[in-house]
């Protein structure tokens, strides 16, 4: 992609430092990768090094050989995501896959190729799209949601409760979305950690990517199929139903794109929400006080450390010149809105309250799913600091490690310690109870509910715990889902 920016030179040779995974900018040609630990660690920094650099559009590297550009400023990216006449969402032009530079088994390829989804269409095939997925949201009932929500996070409280100590990423922030998604959507709950695995691969944009993206169809195709022969009060059914008409393989890519908005996503949005209020001196009085600011400290992180800190994908119709840069027809741009939220921050004193970042994107494809997600994120930590007020990180926070990956800003774990307490709500965990809810229940009003296993043995305690390698998170993660859904 040598022609990527009007000034600049060859791509870098493979020994060029701008491909070894630093944040560092290699002189004002180089790409900035976006998949290494060291962005991982402070994006923001690369962020500043990028606008120091590049000014507004910098070009970066998302993965080993596959480049595009990162708007950094939020005007521009505003203006961006709002030009539907010089930018298009569906990448089937993308040029570096038609001239095979970018393959299909490319790792960040499941989250930017094609979908006969909402996310990837544009006019009229949006329109139609994205109405089936508004329609059928707006059927859930947020105060059943509310409802469901809080009894799960009762139930995974309960699980560590007595232990004195958890990992809030792996024990709770990983497992409530999944919940969550298995009742709206009529899932089966036995498939929990399969799915959560899946889903981790498939944001991490590593190697297993591709993989992830396979088995994921191949179930929710199993799911579609399903419901067609029984449907029932959740979302799928409702998607089979909706007057659009969706065929199966549209209907098996908006679920996909629901679940991937509904789980990582939204366990980054606690996660990130609960290590800024066990962390940050701002709110840690107000909690110590009784007052649980839970709402400003959501809209702290949709600021600064959004869930997806970068996407929004766009792909220029035609060659154009913006903000002084040139950017070529089918080029992928990107906006950075975690760079482009901090860029506004900075230049405001009030963010407490003020919804006017982009972490939910903007223009005709601003997430149709906002208002579910608040519901999430706020009923599950709530019920957790008014479950557990002297809760506090086992760690310096300056210690906890993020997944690598160019999109998502998302802790690898999150350990805190508190008093011990008796579990007052647990259950026996049946795995045979119902997945689905009757056809007279709205989702989230049903008499099933997963419970974990009582028996699931406690961690060793410690006065300070290490943070774990985002790899060893994954395999306690999925090692503790597969327990709960076994009843072991």
């Amino acid at each position: 992609m040598t022609d990527r920016f009007a000034a600049a030179g060859p791509v870098p040779p493979p020994v060029c430092p701008a491909r070894t995974g630093a944040t560092g900018v290699v002189g004002s040609r180089g790409t900035v990768p976006m998949y290494g630990p060291d962005f991982a660690a402070d994006p923001h920094a690369a962020y500043e090094r990028m606008r120091t650099v590049h000014g507004p559009i910098a070009p970066v590297e998302l993965s080993p050989g596959v480049y595009g550009s990162l708007v950094t400023s939020y005007q521009l990216g505003l203006e961006v995501l709002r030009d539907t006449e010089r930018f298009a969402k569906d990448p089937r032009g993308w040029r570096a896959v038609h001239d095979g530079t970018v393959r299909q088994d490319s790792p960040v390829a499941p989250m930017m190729m094609y979908r006969p989804n909402a996310l990837f269409a544009d006019g009229e095939a949006h329109a139609r799209l994205r109405g089936a997925i508004t329609d059928s949201l707006d059927r859930v009932d947020p105060h059943a949601l509310s409802e469901y929500v809080e009894r799960s996070a009762e139930t995974l409280i309960d699980a560590f409760a007595s232990r004195g100590e958890a990992d809030l990423l792996i024990e709770y922030a990983s497992v409530l979305p999944l919940l969550v998604f298995n009742q709206l959507f009529g899932a089966l709950a036995a498939d929990g950690p399969k799915l959560v695995e899946t889903m981790m691969k498939l944001f991490d944009s590593g190697e297993e990517a591709a993989q992830a993206n396979e088995d994921l169809l191949r179930w929710i195709s199993g799911l579609v199929a399903s419901k067609r022969q029984q449907p029932s009060a959740d979302v799928t059914s409702w998607l089979i139903a909706h007057p659009a008409q969706l065929a199966d393989d549209e209907l098996m890519q908006q679920i996909l794109l629901l679940m991937a908005a509904g789980t990582d996503p939204e366990q980054n949005l606690i996660a990130n929400s609960l290590r800024l209020l066990l962390s940050d001196d701002r709110f840690a009085g107000e909690l110590s006080g009784g007052s649980m600011p839970v709402e400003d400290a959501i809209d702290e992180v949709l600021w600064n450390d959004p869930p997806m800190a970068n996407y929004g994908t766009r792909f220029p119709r035609y060659d154009c010149d913006v903000a002084g840069v040139r950017l070529r027809k089918g080029e992928p741009v990107l906006v950075s809105y975690a760079a482009a939220n901090h860029e506004a921050a900075i230049a405001s004193d009030r963010r407490s309250g003020n919804r006017a970042h982009l972490a939910w994107s903007a223009g005709a494809h601003r997430c149709p799913a906002e208002r579910p997600a608040r519901v999430i994120a706020t009923v599950a930590i709530e019920r957790l600091l008014d479950r557990l007020p002297d809760m506090e990180l086992a760690v310096p926070v300056e210690q906890l490690t993020w997944r690598t990956g160019p999109f998502h800003r998302a802790l690898a774990s999150l350990p805190v310690r508190f008093p011990a307490q008796l579990a007052t709500h647990a259950e026996p965990f049946a795995a045979s109870a119902p997945a689905s809810a009757r056809s007279d229940e709205k989702p989230g009003d049903t008499a099933w509910n997963p419970v974990p296993s009582s028996s699931i043995p406690p961690a060793e305690t410690s006065s300070e715990r290490q943070p774990e390698s985002p790899q060893a998170a994954k395999r306690r993660l999925l090692s503790f889902l597969t327990a709960w859904w076994r009843g072991q």
